[in-house]
């Protein structure tokens, strides 16, 4: 069994990576290792992958069409699409890359695996998709049509050009929606990394907002789980929310940094951000009933392996 990974370096995809090695797959791991965060940290995320005699990692840009057709056409089962120019805040400011890397980046993969007649296509989405939506908890059936940032809507083009190479050509696709997802080499710009880095080291932490936005935080190996389940239980066209089911607002999560860490924090509050939704909150029914997801990591337990990680790797991020 021999799958491709895209995005294999990052936080998400590093994850991913170990865990099918683990389970005897063979793996291609493709990253680029672009500067939107060190590289060295992506580096150091696939290492121990490295070692594995069945790992190979493919350095180039998904836009890139004779690499990514190379790529696939090694007897390729399954590809897992990761690969993204990621963030909501910073796709406001660069809106014309992340369309190329993202939407364009995605249709150049779906046609090397249409090509090589790829048996199965999963594809990283996004809660951001669902925009402020009013209806709680967010469930695969509501209307995503209202997106609020550059980065929410080429994830919602990505779902739709899914669709489309479904239909055209019967390739088996599952778009997963990932919820807030944190753990061990999360990202050093994102919130809770950011967040527990500022308060080991005594400086203020910035809030946007009141702090009552809520976000469902969603533990890293609950996510892996969902992957893989989609990996071996999917076909046809599919969407599946990958969530915890357990929003928290930012002000009650610095609390459980300040508690998992021993330190309190110093909160300096700021004017809300353009393209942050008010809240997010996955109704994981379908994932359950259809792929056997059963997430269960409390907030409290995902913290504390966090916040040991950070304190042993101490990532100068």
């Amino acid at each position: 069994m021999k799958t491709l990974v895209t995005g294999a370096a990052g936080f998400i995809g590093s994850h991913l990576c170990q865990r099918l090695l683990a389970d005897g797959w063979n793996v291609v791991g493709l990253d680029n290792f672009d500067d939107f965060y060190d590289p060295k940290i992506k580096r150091r995320n696939i290492a121990e992958c490295l070692k594995d005699r069945n790992f190979q990692l493919v350095e180039a840009d998904i836009r890139d069409i004779a690499a990514m057709d190379k790529a696939v056409a090694d007897d390729i089962e399954i590809i897992i699409h990761l690969a993204a120019r990621a963030g909501v805040r910073p796709s406001i400011e660069k809106p014309l890359l992340y369309a190329d890397v993202n939407i364009n980046g995605t249709m150049v993969l779906l046609e090397a695996a249409r090509k090589h007649s790829v048996k199965k296509f999963i594809f990283g989405s996004s809660s951001s998709v669902y925009g402020n939506n009013k209806k709680i908890p967010f469930s695969e059936g509501d209307s995503v049509d209202f997106p609020i940032s550059p980065y929410a809507a080429t994830k919602k083009a990505c779902e739709l050009i899914c669709h489309t190479y479904y239909h055209l050509y019967r390739m088996s696709i599952t778009c997963l929606r990932f919820f807030t997802v944190y753990g061990p080499r999360q990202r050093p710009d994102l919130a809770i990394h950011k967040f527990a880095k500022l308060i080991e080291q005594g400086k203020p932490i910035p809030v946007f907002g009141d702090g009552s936005m809520m976000r469902d935080f969603t533990y890293i190996d609950d996510i892996i789980d969902g992957i893989v389940a989609a990996m071996e239980k999917c076909s046809g066209s599919n969407i599946y929310n990958l969530g915890e089911a357990t929003p928290i607002s930012v002000n009650d999560l610095i609390v459980e940094i300040e508690k998992a860490l021993g330190k309190k924090a110093v909160r300096k509050y700021l004017p809300p951000q353009p393209g942050d939704v008010e809240r997010t909150y996955a109704d994981i029914t379908r994932a359950i009933q259809d792929l056997g997801y059963n997430p269960t990591t409390t907030i409290e337990y995902g913290l504390k392996k966090f916040t040991d990680w950070l304190k042993q790797n101490d990532l100068q991020s």
